[in-house]
């Protein structure tokens, strides 16, 4: 292992991947190594044998369950945004062409103890269960200021600058209820909980706008599409697109440790074998626990059932948004559903999981809101892992840590930790300016 390379890459959880393929793409000379024999990581999918092992120990898996390889259980769960920042990501490198997605059947959100569906226009704010009839045409003259709003045409602007307006302003200029505002911050906009509210209202805008695009993108019931056979295709997509640009990988790799000189990171040491860098080493939390906090903790509950989410229209596929307020916590609760039409289960059955940031050490009373939600469920795992970020100074020790994966069933916060990384990496932005129309070929109808 004498040779040098510009990155040193540690993991193979979905941001390593990600950035080893958009570095790799870049003409830089990477080496990817992972302590495991497997991709994914912490952001792996597990079939039954594999899930039943991390969680039942020596316990063998019910045969009513079915095939062990025919489950891909993500450890964590998210759906994609269709006109989103990791869709961008994904056409912009190419790996689509590894991949097959499928559109998410609906989007809900959990109000007043019962779960509707998430109306995203002007149209279906008209026709919402969520709303009484005044607030129906407040919201609607709402949605349709959000649908015109371009940045660069003052006339769509209505007077309002909203770089320096809060969003809370902006909501209050049409008298939104409480309920109407927990609902589009959310599950549409969908921020974690209600600091937003006193921030600029341009993100909140653009994030609702991003939404509705994404749903208007493909016709289907909600924004999002997920790969089939699960999300641990994706981390292969990106080693697989690295590997093409001349990316180096070593599974299994035991003890992977950092070599530093005058407090810079210069290489990686496995097995009596140093790699050299020149620009640094990129790696999860778990790689260097010295230069990390912890910032929280992830509670989440994983259920095999035979049957969909009930109060969902019978979806395949579906995310069901428990805003914070409607649970007295302080940040939002997940419900994510699939099934077999996704092949992350055999056929006839579904897989969900409820996530929350932990607020207590009680994952299973915690989670109850969202367990109470899906109905008899046939098997049921509770798990708890902690959140870390980075502390360090990239500039001075060549070490960019991404953080880890937060309890949301979508991909916002996972695109923006990876963007941020890559800039700090290459002193640029990504451009993800592409052309999305030829993402449709990538989506699997």
């Amino acid at each position: 292992m004498d040779e040098e390379y510009d990155v040193i890459v540690l993991g193979t959880g979905l941001k390593e991947c990600i950035i080893s393929g958009l570095l790799s793409v870049d003409g830089l000379k990477v080496l990817h190594m992972d302590k495991n024999d497997y991709y994914g990581g912490e952001s792996s999918s597990l079939n039954l044998n594999q899930l039943w092992k991390r969680f039942r120990g020596d316990e063998k898996p019910p045969e009513s369950l079915g095939a062990s390889k025919e489950y891909n259980a993500d450890m964590i769960p998210k759906f994609m945004m269709a006109n989103g920042s990791l869709v961008r990501v994904l056409i912009h490198t190419n790996v689509t062409k590894y991949l097959n997605f499928k559109a998410v059947d609906n989007s809900f959100v959990y109000n007043q103890g019962k779960i509707y569906k998430v109306p995203a226009t002007d149209v279906e704010a008209l026709k919402s269960p969520l709303m009484g009839l005044l607030e129906k045409r407040r919201a609607r003259k709402f949605f349709i200021y959000v649908q015109d709003y371009e940045d660069g045409d003052p006339k769509s602007h209505e007077g309002l600058d909203l770089n320096s307006i809060t969003a809370r302003e902006l909501i209050a200029k049409y008298g939104l209820e409480d309920n109407t505002i927990d609902f589009i911050g959310h599950a549409l906009a969908l921020f974690n909980d209600d600091k937003y509210l006193d921030h600029p209202a341009m993100d909140f805008v653009k994030r609702m706008k991003l939404y509705a695009e994404s749903l208007a993108r493909f016709q289907a019931g909600s924004p999002y599409i997920y790969p089939m056979y699960g999300l641990g295709e994706l981390p292969q997509g990106f080693a697989r697109l690295s590997a093409v640009y001349g990316g180096t990988y070593m599974l299994n790799k035991p003890e992977c440790k950092v070599e530093f000189e005058n407090g810079k990171a210069v290489g990686v040491t496995s097995e009596g074998e140093t790699a050299k860098c020149k620009k640094g080493v990129v790696c999860d939390p778990s790689y260097l626990p010295d230069k990390v906090k912890k910032v929280g903790k992830v509670a989440r509950a994983i259920c095999i059932m035979n049957h969909p989410i009930p109060d969902t229209n019978d979806s395949h596929s579906a995310q069901v948004i428990l805003p914070q307020k409607q649970l007295n916590r302080s940040s939002d609760m997940y419900l994510f559903c699939c099934s077999y039409s996704h092949n992350v289960v055999p056929k006839g059955k579904y897989i969900a999981f409820v996530c929350a940031e932990a607020e207590t050490d009680n994952p299973e009373t915690e989670l109850k809101p969202g367990i109470d939600l899906l109905g008899p469920v046939e098997e049921i795992f509770y798990d708890t892992y902690d959140r870390y970020e980075p502390t360090n100074n990239h500039a001075e020790d060549g070490c960019y840590i991404s953080t880890s994966y937060d309890a949301t069933t979508h991909f916002t916060s996972t695109v923006e930790d990876v963007l941020e990384m890559y800039t700090k990496i290459t002193g640029k932005a990504l451009d993800l300016s592409v052309d999305l129309s030829a993402a449709s070929a990538a989506q699997e109808e």
